[in-house]
Protein backbone atom coordinates (compact mmCIF):
# COMPACT_ATOMS: atom_id res chain seq x y z
CA UNK A 1 0.00 0.00 0.00
CA UNK A 2 1.51 3.48 -0.90
CA UNK A 3 0.90 6.56 1.09
CA UNK A 4 0.05 10.07 0.57
CA UNK A 5 2.23 13.16 1.93
CA UNK A 6 -0.83 14.05 4.26
CA UNK A 7 0.31 17.44 4.49
CA UNK A 8 -1.15 17.73 0.51
CA UNK A 9 -4.62 17.24 1.93
CA UNK A 10 -4.49 20.15 4.38
CA UNK A 11 -4.06 22.69 1.65
CA UNK A 12 -7.06 24.25 -0.26
CA UNK A 13 -8.27 22.44 -2.88
CA UNK A 14 -8.03 25.18 -5.76
CA UNK A 15 -5.56 27.62 -5.68
CA UNK A 16 -6.42 31.19 -5.70
CA UNK A 17 -5.70 31.92 -9.34
CA UNK A 18 -7.58 28.29 -10.40
CA UNK A 19 -10.92 29.72 -8.57
CA UNK A 20 -10.90 32.92 -10.27
CA UNK A 21 -10.26 31.33 -14.00
CA UNK A 22 -12.92 29.26 -13.12
CA UNK A 23 -15.18 32.05 -12.08
CA UNK A 24 -14.24 33.76 -15.04
CA UNK A 25 -14.84 30.39 -17.87
CA UNK A 26 -18.28 29.95 -16.00
CA UNK A 27 -19.52 33.57 -16.47
CA UNK A 28 -17.56 33.65 -20.35
CA UNK A 29 -19.66 30.51 -21.19
CA UNK A 30 -22.82 31.72 -19.90
CA UNK A 31 -22.21 35.63 -21.03
CA UNK A 32 -20.51 34.61 -24.63
CA UNK A 33 -21.15 38.39 -25.90
CA UNK A 34 -19.03 39.94 -22.63
CA UNK A 35 -15.90 41.97 -23.54
CA UNK A 36 -13.77 40.96 -20.19
CA UNK A 37 -11.26 43.10 -19.53
CA UNK A 38 -8.87 40.90 -17.14
CA UNK A 39 -6.42 42.69 -14.63
CA UNK A 40 -6.25 39.73 -12.20
CA UNK A 41 -3.26 37.25 -12.64
CA UNK A 42 -0.14 39.26 -12.87
CA UNK A 43 0.50 38.33 -16.25
CA UNK A 44 2.66 40.19 -18.87
CA UNK A 45 1.31 41.63 -21.69
CA UNK A 46 3.94 43.41 -23.72
CA UNK A 47 6.06 41.61 -25.88
CA UNK A 48 9.84 40.80 -25.11
CA UNK A 49 12.33 43.16 -26.09
CA UNK A 50 14.49 42.97 -28.97
CA UNK A 51 17.63 43.08 -27.51
CA UNK A 52 16.55 40.32 -25.56
CA UNK A 53 14.41 38.52 -28.54
CA UNK A 54 17.95 38.96 -30.31
CA UNK A 55 19.96 37.40 -28.25
CA UNK A 56 17.35 34.05 -27.85
CA UNK A 57 17.87 33.54 -31.41
CA UNK A 58 21.70 34.29 -31.48
CA UNK A 59 21.72 31.33 -28.57
CA UNK A 60 19.35 29.42 -30.46
CA UNK A 61 21.55 29.16 -33.38
CA UNK A 62 24.47 28.68 -31.28
CA UNK A 63 22.97 25.42 -29.98
CA UNK A 64 22.76 24.12 -33.88
CA UNK A 65 26.47 24.22 -34.61
CA UNK A 66 28.95 21.36 -33.18
CA UNK A 67 30.99 24.44 -31.42
CA UNK A 68 28.11 26.37 -29.72
CA UNK A 69 26.06 23.16 -28.69
CA UNK A 70 25.57 23.26 -24.62
CA UNK A 71 23.87 20.40 -22.87
CA UNK A 72 23.99 20.03 -19.21
CA UNK A 73 24.79 23.15 -17.92
CA UNK A 74 26.09 23.95 -14.07
CA UNK A 75 22.83 23.98 -12.36
CA UNK A 76 23.98 27.05 -10.54
CA UNK A 77 23.64 29.27 -13.32
CA UNK A 78 26.05 29.81 -16.39
CA UNK A 79 29.06 32.42 -14.98
CA UNK A 80 28.28 34.84 -17.79
CA UNK A 81 25.36 34.94 -15.99
CA UNK A 82 25.77 35.23 -12.54
CA UNK A 83 28.45 38.03 -13.52
CA UNK A 84 25.94 40.12 -14.74
CA UNK A 85 23.74 39.89 -12.22
CA UNK A 86 26.46 40.64 -9.45
CA UNK A 87 27.53 43.43 -11.49
CA UNK A 88 24.11 44.99 -12.12
CA UNK A 89 22.07 44.29 -9.86
CA UNK A 90 24.00 44.93 -6.54
CA UNK A 91 28.07 45.96 -7.42
CA UNK A 92 26.14 49.13 -8.84
CA UNK A 93 24.39 49.62 -5.68
CA UNK A 94 27.46 48.97 -3.36
CA UNK A 95 26.35 45.61 -2.69
CA UNK A 96 28.84 43.29 -1.66
CA UNK A 97 27.51 39.60 -3.44
CA UNK A 98 29.69 37.28 -5.14
CA UNK A 99 28.74 35.24 -8.23
CA UNK A 100 29.11 31.97 -6.25
CA UNK A 101 26.24 33.38 -3.88
CA UNK A 102 23.76 33.81 -6.89
CA UNK A 103 22.06 30.55 -8.01
CA UNK A 104 20.27 30.67 -11.36
CA UNK A 105 16.51 29.35 -11.38
CA UNK A 106 13.56 28.88 -13.75
CA UNK A 107 11.67 31.71 -11.77
CA UNK A 108 10.92 33.11 -8.01
CA UNK A 109 8.00 30.98 -7.42
CA UNK A 110 9.98 28.02 -7.55
CA UNK A 111 12.25 28.89 -5.48
CA UNK A 112 10.04 30.37 -2.48
CA UNK A 113 8.57 26.88 -2.33
CA UNK A 114 11.93 24.97 -2.92
CA UNK A 115 13.71 26.62 -0.21
CA UNK A 116 11.60 25.05 2.24
CA UNK A 117 13.35 22.18 0.92
CA UNK A 118 16.66 23.08 3.26
CA UNK A 119 14.44 24.38 6.78
CA UNK A 120 13.39 22.33 9.38
CA UNK A 121 10.14 21.30 9.71
CA UNK A 122 10.43 22.81 13.25
CA UNK A 123 10.34 26.11 12.35
CA UNK A 124 7.68 28.74 13.18
CA UNK A 125 7.56 30.33 10.27
CA UNK A 126 5.62 34.29 9.87
CA UNK A 127 4.35 35.63 6.98
CA UNK A 128 2.60 39.41 6.42
CA UNK A 129 -0.96 38.77 6.10
CA UNK A 130 -2.22 39.06 3.38
CA UNK A 131 0.38 37.57 1.31
CA UNK A 132 1.20 36.23 -1.63
CA UNK A 133 -0.20 32.07 -1.23
CA UNK A 134 2.68 30.33 -2.48
CA UNK A 135 4.30 30.46 1.20
CA UNK A 136 1.87 29.29 2.87
CA UNK A 137 0.82 26.93 0.71
CA UNK A 138 4.09 25.18 0.53
CA UNK A 139 4.77 25.68 4.25
CA UNK A 140 2.06 23.61 4.65
CA UNK A 141 3.11 20.84 2.17
CA UNK A 142 6.10 20.98 3.82
CA UNK A 143 4.74 20.08 7.43
CA UNK A 144 5.30 23.76 8.89
CA UNK A 145 1.99 24.99 9.24
CA UNK A 146 -0.02 22.75 11.56
CA UNK A 147 -4.31 22.56 11.47
CA UNK A 148 -6.27 24.76 9.15
CA UNK A 149 -9.31 26.29 11.02
CA UNK A 150 -11.28 27.49 8.18
CA UNK A 151 -9.36 30.62 8.05
CA UNK A 152 -5.56 30.46 9.38
CA UNK A 153 -2.86 27.89 9.91
CA UNK A 154 -2.57 27.17 13.58
CA UNK A 155 1.40 27.03 13.61
CA UNK A 156 1.89 30.09 11.37
CA UNK A 157 2.43 33.64 12.49
CA UNK A 158 0.15 35.98 10.70
CA UNK A 159 0.97 39.47 10.64
CA UNK A 160 -1.55 41.80 9.46
CA UNK A 161 -0.56 44.65 6.67
CA UNK A 162 -3.70 46.90 6.44
CA UNK A 163 -5.00 50.54 6.20
CA UNK A 164 -4.94 50.74 9.44
CA UNK A 165 -1.26 50.08 10.11
CA UNK A 166 -0.53 51.73 6.95
CA UNK A 167 0.52 48.20 5.13
CA UNK A 168 3.50 47.80 7.72
CA UNK A 169 4.10 44.68 9.55
CA UNK A 170 4.48 45.03 13.39
CA UNK A 171 7.31 42.88 15.19
CA UNK A 172 6.02 38.87 16.10
CA UNK A 173 5.26 38.87 19.90
CA UNK A 174 6.51 35.37 19.48
CA UNK A 175 9.78 33.90 18.87
CA UNK A 176 9.70 32.84 14.88
CA UNK A 177 12.34 31.23 12.88
CA UNK A 178 11.19 32.31 9.22
CA UNK A 179 9.93 35.51 8.06
CA UNK A 180 8.46 36.15 4.76
CA UNK A 181 8.71 39.42 3.69
CA UNK A 182 7.86 40.79 0.18
CA UNK A 183 8.56 44.27 -0.76
CA UNK A 184 7.49 46.22 -3.18
CA UNK A 185 4.51 43.70 -1.81
CA UNK A 186 2.53 41.63 -3.63
CA UNK A 187 -0.43 41.80 -3.15
CA UNK A 188 -0.81 45.51 -1.81
CA UNK A 189 1.43 47.41 -3.82
CA UNK A 190 3.03 48.83 -0.94
CA UNK A 191 6.97 49.12 0.65
CA UNK A 192 9.09 49.68 3.21
CA UNK A 193 11.78 51.91 3.22
CA UNK A 194 14.93 50.99 4.51
CA UNK A 195 14.40 52.27 8.22
CA UNK A 196 11.68 49.97 8.26
CA UNK A 197 13.09 47.52 6.61
CA UNK A 198 16.43 47.51 8.90
CA UNK A 199 14.00 47.03 12.18
CA UNK A 200 13.68 43.40 10.68
CA UNK A 201 16.53 43.05 10.01
CA UNK A 202 17.94 43.70 13.53
CA UNK A 203 15.11 41.27 14.91
CA UNK A 204 16.48 38.66 13.11
CA UNK A 205 19.74 38.98 14.12
CA UNK A 206 18.47 39.10 17.24
CA UNK A 207 16.48 35.66 17.18
CA UNK A 208 18.82 34.18 15.27
CA UNK A 209 16.06 33.90 12.29
CA UNK A 210 15.73 33.81 8.72
CA UNK A 211 13.98 36.32 6.29
CA UNK A 212 13.23 34.92 3.27
CA UNK A 213 13.14 38.52 1.21
CA UNK A 214 10.95 38.54 -2.61
CA UNK A 215 12.23 41.48 -4.41
CA UNK A 216 10.00 40.27 -7.48
CA UNK A 217 9.14 43.86 -8.19
CA UNK A 218 12.13 46.09 -7.47
CA UNK A 219 12.48 47.13 -11.04
CA UNK A 220 9.00 49.49 -10.89
CA UNK A 221 10.50 51.32 -7.37
CA UNK A 222 10.92 55.09 -8.14
CA UNK A 223 11.35 56.34 -4.36
CA UNK A 224 14.64 57.10 -2.96
CA UNK A 225 14.52 55.57 0.35
CA UNK A 226 12.56 52.57 -0.68
CA UNK A 227 15.26 49.65 -1.11
CA UNK A 228 15.81 47.14 -4.02
CA UNK A 229 17.41 44.38 -2.09
CA UNK A 230 17.21 43.73 1.46
CA UNK A 231 21.68 43.71 1.35
CA UNK A 232 20.97 47.55 1.78
CA UNK A 233 20.19 46.93 4.82
CA UNK A 234 23.44 46.48 7.22
CA UNK A 235 23.58 43.20 8.91
CA UNK A 236 21.23 41.53 6.02
CA UNK A 237 23.73 39.04 4.75
CA UNK A 238 24.00 37.56 8.27
CA UNK A 239 20.15 36.65 7.97
CA UNK A 240 18.24 37.23 4.76
CA UNK A 241 17.84 35.10 1.48
CA UNK A 242 16.97 36.72 -1.51
CA UNK A 243 14.52 35.84 -4.35
CA UNK A 244 14.78 37.91 -7.84
CA UNK A 245 12.24 37.15 -11.27
CA UNK A 246 12.89 38.49 -14.57
CA UNK A 247 8.79 38.00 -14.90
CA UNK A 248 7.50 41.18 -14.53
CA UNK A 249 11.12 42.95 -14.74
CA UNK A 250 11.74 41.83 -18.60
CA UNK A 251 8.22 39.97 -19.35
CA UNK A 252 10.18 36.60 -19.06
CA UNK A 253 6.61 34.58 -17.47
CA UNK A 254 6.56 32.22 -20.79
CA UNK A 255 10.13 32.01 -20.87
CA UNK A 256 11.13 31.41 -17.51
CA UNK A 257 14.13 32.43 -15.32
CA UNK A 258 14.84 33.87 -11.68
CA UNK A 259 17.31 33.82 -9.25
CA UNK A 260 18.10 33.53 -5.41
CA UNK A 261 20.78 34.81 -3.58
CA UNK A 262 22.17 32.86 -0.60
CA UNK A 263 24.85 34.58 1.46
CA UNK A 264 27.98 32.44 1.86
CA UNK A 265 28.04 33.17 6.10
CA UNK A 266 24.33 32.82 6.76
CA UNK A 267 23.86 29.93 8.52
CA UNK A 268 20.61 28.17 10.47
CA UNK A 269 21.38 25.25 13.57
CA UNK A 270 20.89 22.11 13.98
CA UNK A 271 19.16 20.30 16.76
CA UNK A 272 21.96 20.17 18.78
CA UNK A 273 22.99 23.96 17.85
CA UNK A 274 25.33 23.23 15.19
CA UNK A 275 25.90 25.97 12.67
CA UNK A 276 25.36 24.91 8.67
CA UNK A 277 25.99 27.03 5.92
CA UNK A 278 22.92 27.58 3.64
CA UNK A 279 24.95 28.42 0.50
CA UNK A 280 26.10 25.12 0.69
CA UNK A 281 23.17 23.25 1.88
CA UNK A 282 20.87 24.78 -1.54
CA UNK A 283 23.83 24.17 -3.70
CA UNK A 284 23.33 20.59 -2.53
CA UNK A 285 19.79 21.04 -3.15
CA UNK A 286 19.90 22.53 -6.54
CA UNK A 287 22.62 19.76 -8.08
CA UNK A 288 20.52 17.04 -6.74
CA UNK A 289 16.89 18.40 -7.76
CA UNK A 290 17.55 21.13 -10.61
CA UNK A 291 19.14 20.18 -13.88
CA UNK A 292 19.78 24.49 -14.38
CA UNK A 293 17.88 26.48 -16.47
CA UNK A 294 18.30 26.62 -20.45
CA UNK A 295 21.52 28.07 -21.93
CA UNK A 296 19.37 29.95 -24.77
CA UNK A 297 17.31 31.50 -21.41
CA UNK A 298 20.19 31.97 -19.98
CA UNK A 299 21.60 34.46 -22.32
CA UNK A 300 18.25 36.34 -23.07
CA UNK A 301 18.65 36.92 -19.15
CA UNK A 302 22.32 38.32 -19.96
CA UNK A 303 20.79 40.45 -22.76
CA UNK A 304 18.64 42.72 -19.72
CA UNK A 305 21.78 43.42 -18.60
CA UNK A 306 22.50 45.40 -21.62
CA UNK A 307 22.60 49.04 -22.29
CA UNK A 308 20.16 48.65 -24.92
CA UNK A 309 18.06 45.86 -23.08
CA UNK A 310 18.01 47.97 -19.91
CA UNK A 311 16.56 51.32 -22.21
CA UNK A 312 13.98 49.07 -24.27
CA UNK A 313 12.87 47.09 -20.71
CA UNK A 314 12.28 50.38 -18.69
CA UNK A 315 10.50 51.80 -20.93
CA UNK A 316 8.05 48.58 -20.70
CA UNK A 317 8.13 49.30 -16.61
CA UNK A 318 7.13 52.76 -17.81
CA UNK A 319 4.54 51.39 -19.48
CA UNK A 320 2.91 49.65 -16.64
CA UNK A 321 3.62 52.33 -14.59
CA UNK A 322 1.12 54.68 -16.64
CA UNK A 323 -1.07 52.00 -16.48
CA UNK A 324 -1.47 51.81 -12.41
CA UNK A 325 -1.18 55.64 -12.33
CA UNK A 326 -4.36 55.76 -14.31
CA UNK A 327 -5.90 53.18 -11.99
CA UNK A 328 -5.18 54.44 -8.52
CA UNK A 329 -6.05 57.90 -9.48
CA UNK A 330 -9.39 56.40 -11.21
CA UNK A 331 -10.80 54.37 -7.72
CA UNK A 332 -10.06 57.61 -5.65
CA UNK A 333 -11.94 59.74 -8.15
CA UNK A 334 -14.69 58.05 -7.03
CA UNK A 335 -14.17 57.51 -3.26
CA UNK A 336 -12.80 53.84 -2.82
CA UNK A 337 -9.43 53.77 -1.59
CA UNK A 338 -6.53 53.10 -3.40
CA UNK A 339 -3.10 51.96 -2.35
CA UNK A 340 0.23 50.91 -4.09
CA UNK A 341 0.42 51.16 -7.91
CA UNK A 342 3.40 54.12 -7.68
CA UNK A 343 6.43 51.52 -6.58
CA UNK A 344 4.41 48.54 -7.86
CA UNK A 345 2.25 47.01 -10.73
CA UNK A 346 -0.56 46.59 -8.12
CA UNK A 347 -3.09 48.54 -6.99
CA UNK A 348 -5.02 47.35 -3.86
CA UNK A 349 -8.40 48.88 -3.23
CA UNK A 350 -10.12 48.86 -0.16
CA UNK A 351 -14.26 47.79 -1.54
CA UNK A 352 -17.43 48.61 0.42
CA UNK A 353 -18.25 44.20 0.24
CA UNK A 354 -16.80 41.04 0.59
CA UNK A 355 -14.31 40.26 -1.40
CA UNK A 356 -15.46 37.80 -3.23
CA UNK A 357 -19.26 39.79 -3.61
CA UNK A 358 -17.13 42.66 -5.15
CA UNK A 359 -15.42 40.32 -7.91
CA UNK A 360 -18.35 38.83 -8.76
CA UNK A 361 -19.93 42.08 -9.02
CA UNK A 362 -17.26 43.89 -11.13
CA UNK A 363 -17.30 40.79 -12.83
CA UNK A 364 -20.95 40.80 -14.02
CA UNK A 365 -21.69 44.59 -14.24
CA UNK A 366 -18.53 45.81 -15.52
CA UNK A 367 -16.79 42.38 -16.94
CA UNK A 368 -13.64 43.66 -15.10
CA UNK A 369 -11.64 41.16 -13.80
CA UNK A 370 -9.08 41.90 -10.73
CA UNK A 371 -8.15 39.05 -7.40
CA UNK A 372 -9.79 38.96 -4.60
CA UNK A 373 -7.84 40.31 -1.87
CA UNK A 374 -9.16 37.48 1.24
CA UNK A 375 -7.90 34.91 -1.20
CA UNK A 376 -4.26 36.06 0.07
CA UNK A 377 -5.24 35.74 3.73
CA UNK A 378 -7.61 36.76 6.11
CA UNK A 379 -6.59 39.89 6.64
CA UNK A 380 -7.77 40.87 2.55
CA UNK A 381 -10.82 40.47 3.35
CA UNK A 382 -12.60 43.72 2.52
CA UNK A 383 -9.44 44.18 -0.17
CA UNK A 384 -9.12 44.03 -3.74
CA UNK A 385 -6.20 43.61 -6.35
CA UNK A 386 -5.62 44.78 -10.07
CA UNK A 387 -2.65 44.66 -11.74
CA UNK A 388 -1.00 47.22 -14.17
CA UNK A 389 -0.36 44.57 -17.17
CA UNK A 390 -3.15 45.01 -19.26
CA UNK A 391 -2.46 47.32 -22.47
CA UNK A 392 -3.17 51.06 -22.11
CA UNK A 393 -6.08 50.47 -24.29
CA UNK A 394 -7.61 47.79 -22.29
CA UNK A 395 -6.38 49.65 -18.62
CA UNK A 396 -8.43 52.99 -20.06
CA UNK A 397 -11.65 51.38 -21.15
CA UNK A 398 -12.14 49.47 -17.79
CA UNK A 399 -11.23 52.56 -15.91
CA UNK A 400 -13.85 54.18 -17.72
CA UNK A 401 -16.45 51.40 -17.00
CA UNK A 402 -16.28 51.66 -13.78
CA UNK A 403 -15.98 55.48 -13.32
CA UNK A 404 -19.61 54.69 -14.97
CA UNK A 405 -20.82 51.79 -12.40
CA UNK A 406 -23.35 52.02 -9.99
CA UNK A 407 -21.88 50.06 -6.98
Amino acid sequence: MAFVNTNFTKVSESYLFVEVARRIKAYQEAHPEAKIIRMGIGDVTRPIVPAVIEALHKAVDEMGTADGFRGYGPEQGYAFLREAICNYDFKQRGIDIQPDEIFVSDGAKSDCGNIGDILGQQNVIAVTDPVYPVYVDTNVMGGRAGDFDGIRYSRICYMPCTQENGFVPTLPSQHVDVIYLCFPNNPTGTTLTKSQLKVWVDYALREKSIILFDAAYEAFITEDDVPHSIYEIEGARQCAIEFRSFSKTAGFTGLRCGFTVVPKELVAYTEEGKAVALNRLWNRRQSTKFNGTPYIVQRAAEAVYSPEGRAQIMANIAYYRENARLMKQTFESIGIPAFGGVNSPYVWIRTPLDSWQFFDRLLDECHVVGTPGVGFGPSGQGYFRLTAFATHEATREAMERIKKWKL
